[in-house]
């Protein structure tokens, strides 16, 4: 009897302790792209990512293309640059100035901070949708 109870406790432990978040946003307005794109700091377009503080705008890589932004040079933050929070269109290319990604849509006035992909300013339920960086040597590995 007792061996029945520990054995029912164990499968409600398993049960109740796996999680049904797989770490996706689930956002409606940007559709999940697989790439892979290698960055070489050594070449100049990707040389600002060899310092800490400095981003650099990847075009036509995603969505509407990324910014990665290297944190302390172990740390890669890398963000979509589609608008989160409404369908890509023509205005939903965010601009960076800084650690902000700004929408030049009229209609709303959404920023958003590139280091913690979190909303700062406008009305929205998601944040940025991040990819993944890996520096090895000079390349940096981004994925989705």
């Amino acid at each position: 009897m007792k061996i029945r109870k520990a054995y029912l406790l164990a499968i409600l432990f398993v049960v109740f302790a796996c999680s049904s978040d797989d770490g996706r946003n689930n956002n409606p307005f940007l559709v999940d792209l697989g790439f892979q794109i290698d960055l070489n700091t050594n070449l100049p377009q990707y040389g600002n990512l060899n310092f800490p503080g400095n981003s650099v705008i990847v075009p036509n890589v995603g969505l509407r293309g990324f910014v990665i932004y290297n944190l302390d040079n172990s740390q890669y933050f890398v963000y979509e640059l589609s608008d989160p929070n409404h369908s890509p269109s023509g205005c939903s290319r965010m601009t960076v100035s800084g650690i902000e990604a700004t929408c030049p849509c009229t209609d709303d006035q959404n920023k958003y901070n590139i280091i913690t992909g979190q909303p700062i300013q406008g009305e929205g339920l998601y944040g940025l949708k991040a990819y993944r960086a890996r520096r090895n040597g000079a390349i940096i590995r981004v994925t989705n």
